[in-house]
């Protein structure tokens, strides 16, 4: 393979998956890591890609790029409904529990998926059985909001226009002061060694107050937030109990999730 077809090969890849690895494109085309970066470097020089430690991102894709949940809830749909199909077997279908759904286009996702099965139980639960949702976010909510067998209750605040979620001080306190069997977390970055990450300090705060409150966290992320890192961190890999993905992490980031005792389920 020519370099420039190769190269073209490579921008294609960040395009679709939002970052590439120096080792896996070493492997994907046979190359050593040396021409992997000599490639990356021209992509790089005709504005196509960023580089960042061990590999590469897509020219604007920045510590501090946040798309509306309006934009991400239109992107990679089927794999966010994979993630959120195999979140669903989590949460007990007989029983009556609590959970915490973080803002996002994936939880989002699952709670419509919640809506559905619980819609279509063929019996009312009886009083004091319901499943407790716990949320911050005002799609998720709306979504919620009649779902017989769902007792919901919001976690008030200033509501972010870009990604329709509460934050400030309020909210971090309310998140503080509950202790939900399972919090389903987002987040904008899946890192190594940098953790858990989102743009804006204020989701980062309720973010990580919500990581701290919850018995069980499990955080459902797409693959195009593996081994990226956002501006503020909110978790480490140690905080969290499972990641739900749709594609195997590359090798660094497998290996710190197994170190840090994290189960990784592909959907």
């Amino acid at each position: 393979m020519f370099a420039e077809e190769r190269q073209q090969r490579i921008a294609e890849l960040v395009a679709g998956n939002g970052r590439v690895s120096v080792t896996d494109l070493a492997d994907r085309f046979s190359i050593t890591t040396e021409t992997v970066r000599r490639d990356l470097a021209a992509l790089e020089s005709s504005t196509i890609v960023r580089r960042v430690h061990g590999g590469a991102v897509a020219a604007d894709r920045f510590s501090t790029t946040e798309e509306s949940i309006h934009e991400r809830t239109v992107q990679r749909p089927d794999q966010k409904l994979r993630i959120a199909q195999a979140a669903l077997t989590l949460i007990p279908q007989a029983s009556a529990g609590s959970i915490l759904l973080d803002a996002g286009s994936t939880t989002e996702a699952l709670a419509e998926l919640l809506a559905r099965r619980t819609s279509g139980e063929a019996a009312p639960p009886e009083q004091g059985s319901e499943l407790v949702v716990i949320t911050h976010s005002v799609p998720i909510a709306a979504k919620l909001s009649s779902t017989p067998g769902i007792a919901l209750q919001i976690l008030g605040g200033r509501v972010r226009g870009i990604t329709q979620a509460a934050v400030g001080q309020g909210t971090v306190e309310a998140a503080q002061k509950m202790r939900p069997d399972i919090a389903f977390i987002g987040a904008n970055g899946i890192h190594a060694v940098f953790g858990l990450s989102t743009p804006d300090p204020e989701e980062a705060a309720v973010k990580a107050a919500f990581v701290q409150s919850a018995r069980r966290i499990v955080v459902l992320a797409d693959s195009s937030k593996l081994d990226a890192e956002a501006l503020v961190q909110f978790a480490s890999l140690k905080d969290l109990d499972t990641v739900i993905t749709d594609r195997d992490p590359s090798p660094e980031l497998a290996a710190a999730l197994a170190d840090a005792g994290v189960d990784v389920v592909i959907a």
